[in-house]
């Protein structure tokens, strides 16, 4: 093998399951870990001084030894292992289990000379052994064929139940961010337009994630580009609370920019909403960010997507009782709660 000092290893491991050799007899105590065969391992580290010389003395002891340790009755191969990143050296010998114990019960030699040996050549360290379980476990033409078609049945019965696949996290998060930096951009010209100090809305894609609402906050908050062709974020001066409904929770997330915090406390604002119900958690504070969830309770009959536009006005009439938000001065008896039909890129 050509060697040097890249960390790739080399390591031939086919191992389905790894004991050391006082665990052997539970190997049989565990129905669910089949094997035939059982190998036993011989390592140490090396060292580069002096060109190699210790891997090449290893490797000299070996040649010396692999007559006898090749003919020991019932051996099914005997492997080699360099790794030039982390210098290991090792000899897996394996054999059939019942071969193997005859072999146990001669003290596995020539494995004492071998090791005695390998301890005294200058720049090796670490000699150990190792007994573990060895299979090949590569599938034949039949059994992948046979694989492949039972995943296909698997994936065509959740296609068919509705059952949809999870989504990957990266593009989950992406969709979040992109959500989210629209939604600054349309907040911050909605609350030119009205005046609006605050701000409170509901988002969609988070799907009640508390992790990804407060991305999603963090996106309306991005500093905004005008250079930008699609622009994003920018309502980072206006403060909010942003809702998700998921199935499990409603994700409550609330934002005081800096300018705002003598007028308002985030954590109390967040509190006032949150005491609503029960199980209102506030789970993180701080003087800019608080996090806290509603946990869905179908007995009491708490459903996230039913209580989140009432919770959206009991935040605006909190901001109202400070002078923060506009009086509803209008006839009407319902007020404005913005959500997601109210803005195009929801």
């Amino acid at each position: 093998s050509r060697l040097g000092s890249s960390p790739v290893c080399a390591r031939a491991i086919l191992a389905l399951a790894c004991f050391a050799l006082s665990a052997l007899h539970p190997i049989a105590a565990m129905p669910f870990v089949k094997f035939e065969n059982i190998a036993r391992e011989w390592r140490c580290k090396w060292s580069v001084d002096s060109d190699n010389a210790s891997l090449m003395e290893a490797q000299k002891l070996l040649d010396d030894a692999l007559a006898e340790l090749s003919s020991v009755e019932g051996v099914a191969s005997v492997q080699r292992v360099v790794c030039g990143g982390c210098h290991d050296f090792k000899v897996i010998t394996k054999l059939p289990q019942k071969a193997f114990e005859a072999w146990e019960k001669a003290a596995f030699a020539p494995e004492a000379p071998f090791l005695e040996a390998l301890k005294k050549v200058a720049g090796v360290s670490a000699v150990e052994t190792q007994t573990y379980t060895l299979e090949e476990v590569k599938l034949n033409k039949k059994d992948i064929k046979k694989a492949q078609d039972k995943k296909e049945k698997e994936e065509a019965d959740k296609a068919a139940s509705g059952e949809k696949p999870p989504e990957d996290p990266a593009k989950k998060l992406k969709k979040v961010i992109k959500e989210g930096g629209k939604r600054g951009v349309e907040i911050e010209g909605a609350a030119d337009m009205g005046g609006l100090q605050f701000f409170c809305t509901a988002m969609d894609l988070p799907d009640g994630d508390l992790d990804l609402l407060v991305e999603s906050m963090k996106a309306m908050n991005a500093k905004s580009d005008p250079a930008e062709e699609e622009r994003k974020g920018g309502s980072g001066h206006i403060g909010k609370m942003v809702f998700s409904a998921g199935t499990e929770q409603l994700a409550i997330v609330a934002y005081v920019p800096e300018a705002k915090q003598s007028e308002l406390v985030c954590e109390e604002w967040l509190q006032k909403v949150l005491s609503s119900f029960p199980g209102g958690k506030v789970l993180s504070t701080a003087k800019d960010y608080c996090v806290g969830l509603i946990p869905a309770d179908a007995d009491k009959g708490v459903f996230p997507l039913k209580i989140r536009e009432g919770l959206i006005l009991e935040a605006n009439n909190f901001l109202r009782g400070k002078g923060l938000f506009p009086d509803n001065d209008s006839d009407d008896d319902d007020e404005i709660v913005f959500g997601d039909d109210d803005f195009p890129s929801a």
